[in-house]
């Protein structure tokens, strides 16, 4: 305490010299950060800081905090542009949405104002986008794209190709002996499927329908191949829309930002980003779902893991709810995240150097059940805000960036959802998992299934897109927790804190891999 009362003396002290005046809790504050270095790099960051406020030319002589933050923020990012940096969140309502434009073949970025309770065209809209995003990386496809002409060979001599009709095309004929239709899979009379699309619905005949890989559930879209006749397509094989690698799907981008966040351009080809993130090889993130604060047991592990960290932080800690089951009133959720302040008092280095993410669930309090989920109320964490400076409460779902790399984090039991509306389980069920991953990673979206099982806000469906395909999704899933990768895009799910033994998973940036790891029950402080 006596060091950090002299610390704070000398920041006044230099402030001064330099021209500057700091509030008392300013300078606490900075003496906080400062703390961890011995005298001679104290000495070198004061002078950097104070150098940098000379340059934002600030309006008054008295330093606020949020020109200290930049300061410190922009002499970690050293080489770095004013808009590129190495860790950043990105919440749910703040993700762009990009329209795709079919004569030039190009996303544009939407400039129409968004709102929760949208007008009743963005029911039918917010799926209209969906197909034509679909659509787009479909008809590019080998097996859907033109035919090329090589030295006078056609490529339909190598590879079947197939073309894609519209509903409007069945309907306004009798038969068609080979048909492939992309589709809304919808259920417009019980007890009868159809596909569905822009121009018009037509019934599916399932009965002898051989179903690919994936979770067909009502919500999805699919490709169905078979033979119509007379209104009805029988249906021979049931697919998912194929994938497209994301370094594909950039490309009908640009350069503009579709990931989200300050910068106006995509940082995923940053060089000195690329360079931060190969060199800082022990940078790791945490993940933490089903984090239960008003189980006693959970607190306790809670505080091993704070004080384990404490020594070597990582760049984030991520803590998905629900966050209190026993008690869902908002206060009793103020006192629980009071009690998570509490833990990490003596926890310095993990304060200062830690981001503290808290995604909740569907199950926390003071929101409804629909996705995008709002963050936790900063009325019902601002003992948690103050403890732990560096806590950012976010939506559900959420959009991290570190360095090049992007990670979609959703609390959701997705699993259940989709076990329990699918049209077909299916039959290799040692692999559930790898459905999972494809249904997710096909459809391009976080919930593709009828709103009935998840309700989305239409204006904002766009912040559950998986297009381009980022580098990591991490769904918070109470189900076993597992690890899979397809198309060059890993999809991890955490399982159960509480459940599976305070097991949680560590991602290591710089190799792209993903450790398990666990507290254990004779673990001493």
């Amino acid at each position: 305490m006596e060091d950090l009362v002299k610390l704070k003396k000398k920041i006044s002290s230099y402030f001064k010299l330099s021209g500057f005046l700091i509030l008392s809790e300013n300078s606490e504050y900075l003496a906080g950060q400062l703390m961890p270095f011995d005298t001679a790099e104290r000495e070198k960051w004061l002078t950097a800081i104070t150098g940098n406020l000379q340059s934002q030319r600030l309006k008054s002589q008295l330093v606020e905090r949020p020109a200290l933050e930049k300061a410190i923020n922009e002499i970690n990012r050293v080489g770095l542009d004013e808009d590129q940096t190495v860790f950043s969140v990105i919440d749910a309502f703040s993700i762009p949405r990009y329209d795709y434009n079919r004569q030039s073949k190009k996303f544009e970025l939407s400039s129409e104002p968004r709102v929760l309770l949208t007008k009743p065209s963005m029911k039918s809209g917010h799926l209209r986008q969906r197909y034509e995003l679909l659509l787009q990386k479909t008809l590019r496809h080998e097996l859907f794209a033109p035919a090329v002409i090589e030295n006078g060979v056609s490529a339909e001599s190598r590879i079947k190709k197939f073309k894609l009709l519209l509903c409007e095309n069945l309907l306004a004929t009798s038969i068609v002996e080979e048909a492939v239709v992309l589709g809304l899979l919808t259920q417009l009379k019980e007890g009868k499927f159809f596909i569905e699309d822009p121009t018009g619905y037509v019934e599916l005949d399932l009965s002898a329908a051989r179903f690919h890989a994936g979770f067909f559930c009502e919500g999805c879209f699919v490709l169905a191949e078979g033979a119509y006749d007379e209104g009805v397509l029988k249906v021979a094989g049931l697919g998912f829309p194929p994938v497209e690698s994301a370094a594909s799907s950039r490309a009908f981008f640009g350069t503009q930002n579709s990931w989200g966040g300050e910068s106006r351009t995509l940082l995923k080809y940053c060089s000195q980003l690329q360079e931060v993130e190969r060199s800082n090889s022990e940078a790791t993130i945490v993940f933490l779902s089903d984090v239960r604060l008003d189980q006693s047991i959970v607190m306790e592990k809670l505080r091993l893991l704070f004080v384990g960290y404490d020594s070597c932080p990582p760049v984030a800690i991520i803590l998905m709810g629900p966050f209190a089951v026993s008690d869902r009133q908002p206060h009793a959720l103020r006192s629980h995240f009071d009690a998570l302040a509490a833990l990490v008092n003596d926890c310095d280095r993990l304060k200062q150097e830690t981001e503290l993410i808290l995604v909740p669930s569907c199950e926390d309090p003071t929101a409804p059940n629909i996705l995008p989920r709002p963050a936790i109320p900063k009325t019902l964490a601002s003992g948690l805000l103050k403890a732990w400076p560096r806590t950012k409460l976010l939506t559900n779902p959420c959009r991290l960036q570190y360095c090049t790399q992007q990670i979609v984090v959703c609390r959701l039991d997705l699993m259940a959802k989709f076990c329990r509306n699918t049209l077909h389980f299916p039959t290799d069920t040692n692999n559930i998992e790898q459905h999972f991953t494809r249904t997710l990673i096909c459809q391009g979206h976080l919930t593709p299934i009828h709103p009935i099982a998840s309700p989305v806000y239409w204006d904002y469906d766009a912040a559950l897109w998986l297009y381009p395909l980022p580098d990591l999704i991490v769904i918070g899933d109470s189900c076993q927790s597992f690890t899979v990768s397809q198309h060059g895009c890993t999809v991890l799910n955490t399982g159960s804190f509480l459940k599976s033994k305070f097991s949680f998973k560590v991602y290591i940036p710089s190799t792209k891999t993903i450790e398990d790891s666990e507290i254990p029950d004779n673990m001493a402080d």
